[in-house]
């Protein structure tokens, strides 16, 4: 086995992110960072040598550039380089520091040792491959929105869904303010390894997160009935199918967390969430994304 390493650097419009990050994920990479850099967003990806060529990277960054013409943007830039398995590790780990999210929330990568002492929900996270380490705005506005819907006295018997886990951390952080239950599904098997090797770290146990490869559908037979709660952090195009069997897994009085869209996509999900019986009880924004706050009629 090769001790070497691709470091696959991208520079594009922030916009871009969940785009180039499903194309990194979908390619094999197994660690992403990302940090803004001006106007626009820096991406570093790893892969081991063994695994791809030269070649295999051009054709990377023609579908890159394919991913922007497709969706109207202006194109990447896509470097790589080659890096050994001492400088991996300390690259990966520089870009992933402790932070704070809304009110309650400290996420602290699981190389880093958390305070002793804190006020705040402390979420630790083995970043891996998987989406959701809480420095993107999606992810960052849905943990605000638990706070609103998880936090305070009783509502200790709340039961989520998290719809495209990721990296569990909806799910860990729902638990971590008071939610008794979640469970966790994607599609992704490497997403499912990721949501069990973080709910470890945070000490949570298995039965009260549990993690599943499959997709909403999977819900209702994992929870023996409807949820109190949904949060869903992944495509706006695969949010807006779902919203039917979102109504058929939610209890009568359920609400719902809903991002991953673009402030351009919201109304058609808007009008789709009012055909189903929802209603919009908040939306936030940060940047050009927007969360959906949402409660049954």
């Amino acid at each position: 086995m090769s001790n070497n390493w691709w470091e696959i650097h991208v520079l594009c419009e922030p916009i871009l992110e969940d785009l180039v990050f499903w194309r990194l994920d979908k390619f094999g990479c197994q660690g992403t960072a990302s940090e803004r850099q001006g106007e626009s967003l820096s991406m570093r990806a790893y892969f081991p040598q063994d695994l791809a060529r030269s070649l295999d990277l051009a054709a990377l960054s023609l579908w890159l550039r394919q991913d922007a013409l497709a969706v109207e943007m202006p194109l990447p830039m896509t470097q790589w380089k080659l890096i050994d398995e001492e400088d991996w590790g300390s690259t990966w780990k520089k870009y992933w520091q402790a932070q704070e999210v809304g009110d309650r929330f400290l996420i602290y990568p699981v190389w880093l040792t958390p305070p002793e002492n804190s006020d705040r929900a402390i979420i630790r996270i083995d970043p891996g491959a998987a989406f959701g380490t809480g420095t993107h705005p999606t992810t960052q506005l849905c943990l605000e929105a638990l706070e609103m819907r998880v936090w305070g006295e009783e509502k200790e018997e709340i039961a989520i869904a998290d719809i495209g886990c990721g990296s569990g951390i909806l799910s860990i952080g729902a638990i971590l303010i008071g939610a008794k239950q979640a469970y966790a599904v994607d599609t992704d098997a490497m997403a499912i390894k990721s949501t069990e090797v973080n709910r470890d770290l945070n000490q949570i146990d298995a039965q009260q997160l549990i993690a599943q490869k499959g997709s909403i559908d999977r819900i209702l037979s994992l929870a023996g009935g409807q949820v109190d709660g949904i949060v869903c952090n992944i495509l706006a195009e695969v949010i807006i199918e779902m919203i039917p069997q979102m109504t058929e897994i939610t209890k009568p009085k359920g609400w719902g967390i809903l991002s991953g869209i673009l402030l351009d996509q919201a109304k058609p999900i808007a009008d789709r969430l009012e055909e189903e019986g929802w209603i919009v009880a908040t939306l936030w924004r940060q940047g050009e994304w927007c969360c959906f706050n949402v409660r049954r009629s």
